[in-house]
């Protein structure tokens, strides 16, 4: 009988994959996320697809979109404030049980035949809310799970996995169920699969945090992660990269209605299979990147990552062909991803234990924050000037950002450089060793 000899080479990769799986507390946050991440991207298409059916106007989905995203932005800072002040666990208890009442009230409100706009952009701004307070507290909270901290890397990339699983799997179901039952009934869905991501983080054992205690000082606290986030160039400078992604780039998804409808000329099922597509390329990238045993080199992706973004961006403006454009989705979602993933493990791997909350509340402003502004723009410009060339201009933008950001590359490094030395990622220098010796370490990241 013949063996495949491959089989332990795939078992030591999947190993090596899944590695951060063998903790308890992230396999249960990892299944229960999973589950509510797939009913909130059952929303989010059914969303859209409701206010474009109700409005058929490009700038209310950038509306909407704003107003569902813009909390976030005016909200973070003070989120990531509480995030390193109070128990992580449970302001994730709080935020995913509310986001739950909203599901059902949109829920509700559609299966009754009694929605109407303002409604969808009232919910928006609570789920927006609600959002400010939850993102810096989950990402933040990734680290109490794992507990080497060269683990992080795959821990986030495993997140990322979770988040475009869903993204592939909630935008197919979604559009069948559009087509057939209508937009309530994912709704409804969303809100019951909030029940799986409640039982996981009630189910941990989570080791209490060590939290600094100190006097309530609001303003002198923000001011502190303010300085501390933009006084250190790497971090100001991955940040900023990723504000101009977010607000002139990932945008796109506000449009990607007209492109289904009117560009391609289908219906909700190719809004789900364009949407559905970016989380192909999303799930490749975050596979990427959990294969990866060392950060050590991850800056040089940025760029060139955010780069491929936007170029898959241009052409998809052009295509006029569904599976093409399906594909062009597949690259662009390689790119957005593998550059937001890369920016987030970065980001926790250097930043201070007492100010990781208020550096990833800033990066939830670049990421999640400027998408608001970049929705209303986007709305705007694509009544004014058409869907296709807002996205070529968003494109341009985004290539000019990522040539400007490698310019700075070796200021990252050189800076980040001892940092991974000090936690243990790049081994010490022996005292005594020569220059040579320091040549030989692993590429500077």
């Amino acid at each position: 009988m013949k063996t495949n000899k491959n089989i332990p080479g795939i078992k030591a990769t999947v190993a090596t994959v899944f590695r951060t799986m063998r903790y308890r507390n992230f396999r249960l946050f990892f299944i229960g996320q999973g589950i509510s991440l797939i009913g909130t991207w059952m929303e989010a298409i059914a969303m859209s697809w409701l206010v474009y059916r109700m409005t058929n106007s490009p700038f209310m989905l950038g509306i909407v979109g704003f107003s569902s995203q813009i909390p976030t932005f005016i909200f973070s800072p003070l989120a990531g404030l509480l995030a390193d002040r109070m128990d992580r666990r449970r302001i994730l208890l709080i935020t995913q049980i509310l986001s739950m009442l909203q599901a059902f009230i949109l829920a509700v409100l559609t299966l009754t035949g009694t929605i109407e706009v303002w409604h969808i952009i009232a919910l928006g701004v609570c789920l927006g809310l609600i959002n400010s307070f939850d993102i810096p507290a989950r990402q933040s909270f990734i680290v109490e799970m794992v507990e080497k901290k060269e683990n992080l890397g795959n821990a986030i990339a495993l997140n990322s996995l979770m988040f475009n699983g869903a993204r592939l799997v909630g935008p197919s179901i979604a559009g069948v169920l559009i087509a057939i039952m209508g937009e309530g009934m994912c709704f409804l869905l969303n809100a019951i699969s909030f029940l799986a991501v409640i039982v996981s983080l009630m189910a941990m054992d989570v080791k209490e945090r060590a939290i600094k205690k100190t006097q309530v000082r609001l303003l002198e606290d923000l001011k502190e992660g303010f300085s501390y986030t933009f006084g250190f160039q790497p971090i100001k400078l991955i940040i900023s990269l990723l504000a101009v992604i977010s607000l002139m780039g990932s945008s796109y998804i506000v449009l990607m209605p007209v492109f289904a409808k009117d560009v391609l000329m289908g219906g909700p099922e190719t809004f789900g299979l364009l949407m559905a597509a970016v989380g192909v390329g999303a799930l490749a990238a975050t596979l990427y990147l959990a294969s990866r045993k060392s950060i050590v080199g991850l800056s040089d992706l940025i760029p060139v990552c955010a780069s491929i973004f936007a170029a898959g961006l241009i052409a998809f403006a052009f295509s006029r062909t569904l599976w093409f454009s399906a594909l062009l989705l597949v690259i662009s979602g390689f790119g957005f991803m593998t550059h937001m993933a890369v920016s987030n493990t970065i980001l926790q791997t250097i930043s201070d234990d007492d100010k990781r909350g208020r550096v990833m509340s800033f990066y939830t402003m670049a990421f999640m924050g400027m998408m608001p502004l970049g929705s209303l723009l986007a709305g705007t410009l694509a009544n004014k000037i058409g869907a296709a060339a807002t996205l070529v201009l968003g494109g341009v933008s985004c290539i000019v950002a990522s040539i400007l950001f490698s310019t700075k590359l070796s200021l990252i490094k050189k800076l980040v450089h001892p940092i991974y030395r000090k936690i243990g990622i790049i081994p010490e220098v022996a005292s005594g060793m020569g220059t040579a010796t320091r040549l030989t370490l692993p590429p500077e990241d």
